[in-house]
């Protein structure tokens, strides 16, 4: 049982609890009571604000409609008087712009556009608002004016400032690729000038409507083209007698050479052969194989009817005495302008394709580039039809003037195809026509040449008294080394006139037979003449002498060049059959001796007996023998003596052997007669001791002896 106490006192707690707990509900009774009155309260007040607020917007909205209407007003107002102002700003464009106009664009070039733009617009506008008004063709007419103003600011600025490129400058960037570390760039225009040229072409393009300004443009690149390759001609003309640099200083400074030295120059054509030519008619070979002929040692002949080279221009340039050297100008001034044309017209086309739209740029490059290609290709017909005159005339040493230049052509034909690539069928033909020309010029040159060769007419007179070298074959051999610095262009000549399908091809191997069977040719052609020549001689010995001398010419020409190598090709016992020929010859010419060493044999020669004397006749054969040798010896030396051969080295072996043979058989024949008492003189018959004989044969072929 819980205590009574214990009871009182929870009773008591319960009773304090639920006192509080009904204190608590009264507060939250008169608080939810307190809050009733103020949400009535302020429904009251927004009840009031929002009737107010109705009554405010009925008497705002109607004021905010008439502004905004208002306000629409002054927008339509203020547009419409922009755009009076803009249209009537097109009737004052003709006055506005009127002094910048008649000034014209020069140094202010972007003001002009902007104020031939204002006149565009200007046009535009009368065009669709009103055609018929005055004030359009007050602007039509200021804007016609503004671009013959802008096409004669093209054309001045094309005018003024294209000139033709220095000949230097040409040069250098012709060598460049060889010889420069970098490219020379060639620089037509300043740059202002450029950026202007291309902004008038652009605007001429996109409102100019018509095209004369590309015909401006091509006729005046075109002039300055065809100038730049005449001053390169001209200077190379200039240049030619004078110490003056090639090349510009500044580019020599680049170069592995000295600053003083001259452009390398190519080898004169003319010069060469005339220097050849002098060479053979006053030297011989030494019988060694070395680059530098030696002189012939008593042989003194000159070459008759040898023509310069130079003749094959005679008509163009006139007999003067540096003939040969103005036409070596002329080929080297040829073969650089071609490599100039080349180089210039790739310069024109980069600048063109920056000014001329593209679908007009190689029409325009095309009428660009005709004056100066055709003066070119005009030059290189008068060259060929200078060949063609000189070989009517038979001077066929006249078409080494083209072998240089048409091996130029040939090289520079790859970069003349792509310059030319897209220009006229007819413009791209010209080269190749002129190829073609030449390649058939040098063939019939070539060809007649050949038969030149085989019908040289034999003329006593001019024949060498001496048996030396005869200028045919003299020509003949120098004409055939001129060819070895142009093999494949030579070859490539014969191989155009073939019709053979292995001639299509035109192979490098192709083209080195037909040389060296055209080389052949030539020699064989040469030893008919040479062998008909030598009839005219009524000496059988001179004769040989003769045809000695020119084999052993022949030959040793063929050893000291590269001929023999071509020879081979076809030929492959050219050299031994030569020698054997020589061989003949100097076997025929040791015949002419037997009349002399016939004398001294044991025919006819008496037996003496022990004891016996001779009988009178047969001692008068001994006597005839004696006679007969010396008198014979005699005859030969002095007869000998005048002729030639120029070959040291051959004309000591066939004195060597002479004198073998003859002072042997001498020796033999003393011993024979010396104890034979066949006359009280013998001093009378035994006027020369072996020794006197070896010294007169070694005096053969020798004038200052």
């Amino acid at each position: 049982m819980i205590p009574t106490e214990d009871a009182s006192a929870r009773k008591r707690e319960i009773e304090e609890k639920l006192k509080q707990e009904q204190e608590t509900l009264s507060f939250i009774r008169e608080n939810l009571e307190k809050s009733d009155q103020l949400t009535k309260g302020m429904v009251s007040i927004l009840s009031s604000f929002e009737s107010r607020l109705m009554a405010l917007e009925n008497s705002i909205i109607p004021v905010h409609k008439q502004t905004e209407n208002l306000q629409r007003l002054q927008e339509n107002v203020e547009k419409t008087l922009f755009c009076l102002d803009h249209v009537i700003s097109y009737y004052h464009v003709a006055k506005d712009t009127d002094k910048i106009i008649k000034e014209g664009p020069t140094g202010r070039l972007d003001e002009y556009l902007a104020c031939i733009a204002k006149i565009q617009k200007a046009v535009e506008y009368f065009q669709d608002n009103n055609p018929d008004s005055p004030e359009l063709n007050t602007v039509k007419v200021r804007f016609e004016k503004g671009k013959e103003q802008l096409e004669a600011e093209f054309r001045a600025l094309l005018t003024r400032y294209s000139k033709p490129v220095p000949p230097i400058l040409i040069l250098d960037a012709i060598g460049g690729d060889e010889e420069l570390e970098g490219e020379v760039t060639l620089e037509h225009l300043p740059e202002a000038v450029l950026q202007d040229i291309i902004c008038i072409s652009a605007w001429l393009v996109e409102y100019g409507r018509n095209q004369d300004f590309m015909n401006v443009y091509f006729q005046i690149r075109s002039s300055q083209l065809d100038r730049s390759i005449k001053g390169l001609k001209e200077h190379f003309r200039k240049s030619s007698a004078s110490s003056a640099l090639l090349y510009s200083p500044a580019v020599q400074a680049k170069r592995k050479d000295t600053p003083t030295k001259k452009a390398p120059k190519r080898p004169g054509t003319i010069r060469k052969a005339q220097n050849l030519l002098k060479q053979y008619s006053q030297h011989g070979l030494d019988g060694k194989k070395a680059s530098n002929l030696t002189p012939l040692e008593g042989h003194d002949h000159e070459l008759r009817g040898v023509k310069h080279l130079s003749e094959a221009l005679s008509d163009k340039h006139g007999a003067s005495p540096g003939k040969d050297d103005v036409l070596d100008v002329e080929i080297d001034s040829y073969i650089h302008c071609i490599s100039a044309f080349v180089k210039l017209a790739q310069s024109e086309y980069a600048l063109l394709t920056e000014i001329i739209p593209e679908h007009h740029q190689k029409k325009t490059f095309d009428s660009l580039i005709q004056e100066a290609l055709d003066n070119l290709m005009l030059d290189g017909d008068s060259i060929v039809t200078a060949a063609r005159r000189a070989i009517m005339r038979h001077d066929y040493s006249a078409v080494l003037t083209i072998f240089p230049i048409l091996r130029h052509l040939k090289q520079t034909k790859p970069d003349f195809d792509s310059t030319l690539q897209g220009t006229a069928a007819s413009t791209k033909n010209k080269l190749p026509t002129l190829i073609t020309s030449m390649e058939t010029t040098g063939a019939k040159a070539l060809e007649e040449f050949a038969d030149s060769i085989k019908n040289d007419p034999d003329k006593e007179y001019n024949m060498p008294k001496d048996g030396t070298v005869h200028e045919l074959t003299s020509n003949a051999i120098l004409f055939l080394q001129q060819l070895l610095d142009f093999q494949e262009t030579a070859g490539a000549m014969l191989a155009s006139q073939e019709t053979s399908s292995s001639a299509s091809s035109y192979s490098s191997e192709f083209s080195r037979r037909l040389l060296s069977t055209y080389i052949c040719k030539v020699l064989g052609n040469l030893q008919l003449n040479l062998l008909s020549k030598s009839k005219v001689y009524e000496d059988q010995a001179l004769s040989a002498i003769f045809l000695h001398n020119n084999y052993n010419y022949i030959l040793k020409s063929l050893e000291k060049s590269e001929l023999i190598q071509l020879v081979a090709v076809t030929q492959k016992k050219a050299e031994s059959s030569y020698r054997e020929l020589i061989e003949q010859q100097i076997l025929i010419y040791q015949r002419s001796w037997v009349k002399v060493t016939d004398h001294l044999t044991e025919r006819n020669m008496p037996a003496l007996q022990p004891g016996n004397k001779l009988k009178d006749k047969e001692r008068q054969v001994i006597k005839d023998k004696f006679k007969g040798f010396n008198d014979g010896l005699e005859e030969l030396c002095k007869i000998q003596k005048v002729w030639a051969i120029p070959d040291k080295e051959q004309r000591d072996a066939i004195r060597q052997a002479q004198k073998r043979l003859v002072s042997e058989a001498y020796r033999v024949f003393l011993q024979r007669c010396a104890n034979i008492p066949f006359t009280k003189n013998p001093e009378k018959y035994h006027k020369y001791s072996p020794e006197q004989v070896e010294d007169m044969i070694e005096k053969l072929f020798d004038t200052s002896a």
